[in-house]
């Protein structure tokens, strides 16, 4: 057996994780470290120092010569700036030092990143911090420290921070619960997430070719292919040979920096596919998924392929998104979202459920906007997706075990039942009390809720601040009830009672997909914030600013910023899109109709010239019909030009986005329209970028 290359030895050999820290610090060191992180205290800088002389001294013998502080700012990608190990001597030489003050800070340049008017283009001072919690690790023969980033002045100008003081605030009220429950002995309550991630794959070849996907990441132009998703063969279909050389690849650059791939399959659209790692905590996890995208992309490139992440690349077919599964775990190891075999005697889960309902009910704006971007708007409610309406589905069982506690009923419960498959030989195994509903946009899935509004460039950092922290709201509320109760048992049992009352309404089991969930919803009085445009104003209503103020989470200065943050974000990728639009179709659709145009009526010409009898009927039809296209497509792109002209005048941030969202994006797809109509028509030699075909079958 090569002992390189057995995945044990491979897993994690990127990594100073555990292990390598067990076997490189002294124990003391070690001790002190685990300590800090469980009590969430301060390092001194003299444990600090020993800990950066072991990573450097590990990196160096894996032929390491820099270091960065790897960070996450609000562009939704990481950033990093390389410094060397080397120090100078007096002799003129150099050594390789990395001390402890290098390890705990850093100092990028603030300025450039988005802040929202946190920062003025002169304030260029700004900082990271090292974060214990999750480990260091070697990408691209780079020490790479994860940190935290802040202004010079302290506001946060990262994900990371946020996420870090979400979990912090949901650890707090959970154990308020728990000790209620008697289980002083656990020490720590960690929120666990495992984000399966969509993506395509494309030839580089074609890419290359395509402007809007080099610039956009989506095809803002093209035809449907004759053949899609249609018939459903794509899916857990067999992986083509150029795929599998790729996943395999993949995997075991995620294994060597410790990333938990587990599952990788085709998914339902051509060229589309998934790989689904397994649960960890979730600031791990928000760091694993961005190592996972980045690999993505520089792995394809290495097999001439391009990933795409993009939530559309793609029109006629499905789009990609990140389903984000969610769950409470115990420092002892116990799920806290597990309803065991009989979910209606399991109080202490029911109480956690409850809470989780009551959370969804009263902050659906939040979730929402924490999965609003424009890319993210061409998913959802668009029958590939689940609908801009958070819901949640619990299932036939646990749904009759609610109703029977409002009902004060008692719960009939339903034998185990085996499935029968009529064959002998096959194993019966016992099937599960209630099935999965795709289309639920928050679903509970056994053990942890799946939630599925997620785009598949997203950072799953943004989503699960918002999880934790109404979490965390819900259950300091249930605490303040249940220790100021005289009786736990008769306070618990009215409490839970008196949630599902109030908040049943955002339960549903059926399609969300159907337009009798949408009027039905409505009655409900639940949110359908359709747009990005529609849902960002709530993120500032005075209620969700005292949410993330009351658990330090978000000063009302840091929400503002991030509110208008996401605002520009919004106008600055459609006005790219648009932009490119118009470069596309003037500078190559519109000169390749017009030779098309050229032939057909030259052949009219040549054919009358020699005095041929034979009929131009196909040439005039042909050419009466892309001359009404070209005119039309013409048109169109100039009124999407006027209108980008317009939108320059527009200082508003939310009446720019406004603007762009009824004004350009309609202007857009009339434009699409035409070209469209003209891709079908033209001869393939004539037109001059790749068709849907070639993208999505040519691999």
């Amino acid at each position: 057996m090569d002992n390189k290359n057995y995945v044990p030895n491979l897993f994690g050999s990127m990594v100073f994780n555990e292990n390598t820290m067990k076997e490189r610090l002294p124990k003391q060191t070690y001790k002190d470290l685990k300590k800090a992180i469980e009590n969430n205290s301060e390092l001194n800088l003299e444990i600090a120092n020993v800990i950066a002389n072991a990573m450097k001294d590990w990196a160096l013998e894996k032929g390491v010569t820099h270091f960065t502080h790897w960070f996450q700012p609000m562009t939704g990608i990481t950033a990093e700036k390389h410094d060397a190990f080397i120090q100078p001597t007096a002799d003129g030489n150099i050594i390789m030092e990395f001390s402890g003050k290098e390890l705990i800070k850093g100092e990028p340049d603030a300025s450039s990143f988005p802040s929202g008017g946190l920062r003025a283009t002169f304030e260029a001072r700004g900082y990271t911090a090292w974060d214990p919690t999750s480990y260091a690790f070697i990408k691209d023969n780079i020490l790479c420290i994860p940190t935290v980033f802040m202004s010079y002045t302290g506001e946060v100008l990262d994900k990371k921070t946020p996420l870090l003081r979400s979990m912090e605030a949901l650890n707090k009220q959970a154990l308020r619960i728990l000790k209620l429950f008697g289980k002083d002995n656990v020490k720590r309550v960690t929120t666990t997430v495992g984000p399966e991630q969509e993506y395509f794959l494309v030839d580089k070849e074609y890419y290359s070719k395509r402007l809007d996907l080099m610039l956009t990441g989506r095809t803002l132009l093209g035809a449907k292919a004759p053949k899609g998703q249609e018939l459903e063969d794509h899916y857990f279909g067999n992986i083509k040979t150029r795929v599998a050389a790729y996943m395999e690849d993949l995997d075991r650059e995620l294994w060597k920096l410790g990333v938990l791939a587990k599952t990788k399959h085709n998914e339902v659209a051509p060229a589309q596919h998934e790989l689904a790692p397994i649960f960890a905590s979730t600031n791990i996890s928000a760091d694993h998924n961005q190592l996972t995208m980045e690999l993505m992309k520089k792995i394809a490139d290495k097999h001439g392929l391009v990933c795409l992440l993009h939530e559309k690349p793609f029109e006629g077919i499905n789009g990609s998104g990140k389903h984000n599964n969610w769950s409470l775990s115990t420092d002892l190891g116990e799920n806290l979202l597990d309803p065991g075999k009989k979910p209606e005697d399991n109080v202490q889960f029911l109480t956690f459920l409850c809470a989780v309902i009551k959370a969804v009910d009263e902050y659906q704006d939040l979730l929402r906007i924490s999965v609003a971007n424009a890319g993210n708007d061409h998913r959802l409610g668009a029958n590939e997706a689940p609908p801009a309406i958070v819901s949640i589905f619990l299932g036939d069982h646990l749904e009759a075990v609610l109703e029977s506690i409002e009902n004060s009923s008692v719960y009939a419960s339903e034998k185990a039942t085996k499935m029968e498959l009529g064959v002998d030989i096959i194993p019966k195994f016992t099937k599960d009390t209630t099935d999965r509903n795709r289309t639920s946009p928050f679903a509970f899935t056994g053990n942890k809720f799946e939630f599925r509004m997620l785009g598949s460039t997203f950072s799953v950092s943004g989503p699960n601040i918002v999880l934790n922290t109404i979490a965390a709201e819900a259950l300091e509320q249930f605490a303040d009830t249940l220790e100021a109760a005289p009786d736990f048992k008769t306070a618990l049992d009215d409490l839970i009672k008196s949630t599902i009352q109030k908040h049943k309404r955002i339960i549903f089991n059926g399609n969300n997909y159907s337009d009798e969930w949408v009027e039905e919803a409505e009655k409900r009085g639940l949110l359908n914030l359709k747009t990005t445009v529609d849902a960002l104003p709530h993120f500032v209503d005075e209620k969700n600013i005292a949410l993330f103020e009351k658990h330090n989470i978000f000063t009302n200065v840091e929400m503002h910023s991030r509110y208008e943050i996401l605002l520009e974000e919004y106008s600055k990728v459609l006005n790219i899109e648009a932009l490119t639009t118009v470069d596309m179709v003037r500078r190559q659709i519109l000169p390749a109709v017009t030779s098309f145009m050229k032939e057909l009526s030259d052949t009219i010409i040549s054919k009358k010239s020699v005095g041929l009898s034979t009929s131009c009927d196909m040439e005039k039809g042909t050419l009466t019909q892309v001359s009404t296209f070209a005119n039309k497509l013409y048109e169109e792109v100039e009124k999407l030009n006027t209108l980008l002209t317009k939108a320059e005048e527009r200082k508003d941030a939310y009446d720019n986005a406004n603007f762009y969202k009824s004004e350009v994006i309609p202007a857009m797809e009339a434009t699409r329209a035409a070209c469209d109509g003209l891709e079908v028509l033209v001869g393939e030699n004539y037109w001059p970028i790749p068709t849907y075909s070639d993208l999505i079958f040519r691999i």
